[in-house]
């Protein structure tokens, strides 16, 4: 009939002719299925959607890393970044879901959604 489920949104709105915005989620997947992995959630201005999309999904395979102990260096670049997380074999797989719009020129409301749904599996 209905259920509750578990959501990660991120939204954005503006009223400002021609501005930019974006909604990210970014998710990180451990290779190890017994453990958590993580969501993370960003809005921006001025963002592009990729932009946006590789700061989420970089947030959260941050957040991962670090619960799972992997060693990096924050200052790397994101690409340097995947390359250490692959090679650990601790996180196997990352991904992101942006949105990104230019706000209306007759200054109409715009808004950007991006959401993730957790979906569990009842054993």
């Amino acid at each position: 009939p209905g259920q509750v489920t578990f959501v990660v949104m991120s939204e954005n709105s503006t009223r400002e002719p021609h501005r930019l915005i974006a909604a990210s989620v970014g998710v990180a997947i451990p290779a190890d299925r017994n453990t958590f992995g993580y969501l993370s959630e960003h809005h921006s201005f001025g963002q592009t959607e990729v932009v946006a999309g590789e700061y989420a999904e970089e947030l959260a395979a941050e957040m991962l890393a670090t619960t799972l102990g992997v060693e990096f260096d924050p200052d790397r670049s994101w690409d340097e970044k995947k390359e250490i997380y692959r090679i650990s074999n601790k996180i196997v797989r990352t991904m992101e879901i942006t949105q990104s719009a230019i706000g209306d020129k007759r200054g109409l409301w715009t808004t950007v959604l991006a959401a993730s749904i957790l979906l569990g599996v009842d054993e």
